[in-house]
């Protein structure tokens, strides 16, 4: 027998009535918040720009920070002991590895360690007969002051040259290795300047110098803490 819609053929199953039901459409996921997903690391910043003064040796603590902070990249720029503070006050740097005495100023400062002076002076010196030596030792030695200079403090009894300072201490040195005269530096940049036809030996009785980190008091980078915690020893995991 004919149904509606046509005959129908033998075997045949008729259609299915069509559901009225409208199949539920599925919810739509929220927006991914990338800021607070754990999976999806923080965007990152930087780079963290530190300064510092010649013969600074901060390669420990960049190490901590590239362990540490691995997507914050660390620029350390080079300073002159001259320009250390306006570095650190235009914001041209973060934060500066500085030589004191400074003008603190806007600025917080910690120091970080203390270097010994050294009387560099040539091989053939006889001063080279001591392990180290007193100031007293020093008497009627002439003394190179570059312009440069970092220590500030007298030696008595020392003479001054009968030439016009050098302008750096790399070239008081290259002054020194010639036979004429010696310069008082701290260890590190003897260490900086070293040449073979120079030697140096710790000076007791005069100051030492100190190192210290210095940066401003308003407007510091993020990172500044960060930082400050490595210089002082905090780990990943230790509070302010």
């Amino acid at each position: 027998m004919a149904t509606r819609g046509g005959p129908q053929r033998k075997g045949s199953r008729p259609a299915p009535a069509r559901s009225r039901a409208v199949a539920a459409k599925p919810k739509a996921k929220p927006a991914q918040n990338l800021r607070n997903d754990p999976a999806t690391p923080p965007p990152s910043y930087g780079p963290f720009r530190l300064g510092a003064i010649p013969g600074a040796t901060p390669g420990k603590w960049i190490d901590t920070w590239k362990t540490r902070m691995p997507r914050i990249a660390l620029e350390l720029v080079p300073l002159t002991v001259a320009g250390q503070r306006d570095a650190v006050a235009r914001g041209n740097v973060d934060a500066a590895i500085v030589r004191l005495p400074i003008d603190r100023d806007g600025l917080h400062v910690i120091p970080l360690y203390e270097e010994t002076p050294v009387v560099v002076c040539s091989v053939d010196s006889h001063l080279t007969a001591a392990d180290d030596l007193a100031l007293d030792d020093l008497a009627g030695e002439v003394r190179i002051v570059p312009r440069d200079d970092v220590l500030s403090f007298d030696a008595p009894g020392t003479e001054p040259p009968r030439f016009t300072a050098p302008g750096t201490t790399g070239d008081a040195v290259e002054t020194v290795a010639t036979g004429v005269g010696i310069v008082i530096v701290p260890m590190s940049l003897a260490r900086l300047h070293h040449r073979k036809d120079v030697t140096f030996r710790p000076l007791t009785g005069a100051p030492a110098s100190v190192v210290a980190l210095a940066w401003p008091v308003e407007g510091a980078s993020e990172h500044v803490d960060t930082f400050v915690g490595i210089v002082r020893g905090r780990t990943s995991n230790s509070s302010r």
